[in-house]
């Protein structure tokens, strides 16, 4: 898990160039979706962070955003 606030500009754009980040959560709110999503991207910058893989984000307890993950949302809803 990367911090949207310790990461420079040119690495972060790196790392998802190379697929390093592939999905962005909202530490706050303990979601995590495709960085493409809409309502990831109104995120605060102070409450975002970055993961490579879904297996890395719901190992840190992040569970599927419901619109841009509807399907992986409807299954971690009916696992919990």
């Amino acid at each position: 898990m990367i911090n949207h606030t310790t990461i420079g500009r040119e690495n972060l754009l790196k790392k998802i160039k190379d697929q390093r980040i592939r999905y962005a959560g909202n530490a706050r709110l303990k979601i995590f979706g495709r960085l493409n999503c809409k309502s990831g991207k109104r995120m605060k910058k102070q409450h975002r962070v970055f993961f490579e893989t879904e297996t890395e984000a719901i190992f840190f307890g992040f569970r599927p955003c419901g619109h841009c993950m509807p399907g992986k949302y409807k299954k971690w809803k009916l696992d919990n």
